[in-house]
């Protein structure tokens, strides 16, 4: 076989592969999709395709392939899953498909490791995952992300009314947090740091003013104490220790004040 046969035969060996990793998308496992020398075998297409010299070295084509891989699959998988999803609803399925997601990228870094390594040191891209979680960031959190806070914090609002809830749910929205850049300012955690200060404070508000008119001194100091244990037990499920004391703080001179 010529030089070009091998190349197309490796670009379309590689191609059968990327078409069973999107099915992770769907729940599959990939221990089920893919036996162990599947991922060598798509390895060395991968690398076959890198190291020819020009003007055969397909490297920018397999990073535009990666690219078009993870849009497809946003476009084609994941946006429909959340399509008419809200509440409680949409943030599971926002983070059953954001394990999902991460499980298919574990996959595609196996496949295309070589062109992410001859990339990064050639600094000629970002790193396949850095690219990889930004396209989920572009593609879907821009404009899903306000719903998620909603539902999220209509889970504490509940929670805080001793309503039953999958606490579940918040730590999973908090794991997805830390792996997209932690608590720094103007990241999503940032963001819903925010939006909980705002909730929390017209929450305490209006609670501060009903216990004020329904208790007597004695009692409400009561309630204060037991309110601020349980709102602390509950933010540390699922928050940095610094934004649970900032919480605690607001909530503390609202009832305080009021």
């Amino acid at each position: 076989m010529s030089n070009r046969g091998k190349l197309e035969e490796s670009m379309k060996t590689l191609e059968e592969g990327i078409k069973k990793v999107k099915f992770i998308l769907d729940g599959y496992p990939a221990c089920k999709l893919f036996a162990s020398e599947e991922y060598m075998r798509y390895y060395d297409c991968v690398y076959l395709l890198c190291v020819q010299p020009p003007p055969f070295d397909l490297s920018a084509e397999l990073l535009n392939r990666y690219h078009a891989t993870l849009d497809e699959s946003i476009n084609l998988k994941v946006l429909p899953s959340l399509k008419d999803k809200s509440g409680t609803s949409l943030l599971a399925e926002f983070l059953r498909i954001w394990t999902n997601y991460k499980a298919m990228l574990k996959c595609l870094g196996g496949f295309f490791l070589y062109l992410d390594k001859k990339c990064t040191d050639q600094k000629r891209s970002a790193p396949l995952k850095e690219i990889a979680f930004s396209c989920f960031q572009n593609g879907v959190c821009n404009d899903l992300l306000p719903k998620i806070f909603d539902a999220a914090l209509l889970l504490i609002s509940q929670d805080r009314r001793e309503e039953p809830i999958d606490r579940s749910l918040l730590q999973g929205l908090s794991n997805f947090f830390v792996e997209n850049d932690g608590p720094k300012k103007g990241t999503y955690y940032h963001m819903f740091e925010e939006k909980l200060l705002t909730d929390t404070s017209s929450c305490y508000a209006r609670i501060a003013s009903e216990w004020l008119h329904s208790y007597s001194s004695a009692d409400y100091i009561l309630k204060v104490e037991r309110c601020l244990n349980d709102e602390k037990g509950r933010l540390s499920q699922f928050l940095y220790p610094s934004s649970v004391e900032k919480l605690l703080q607001l909530v503390d001179q609202l009832v305080i004040l009021d």
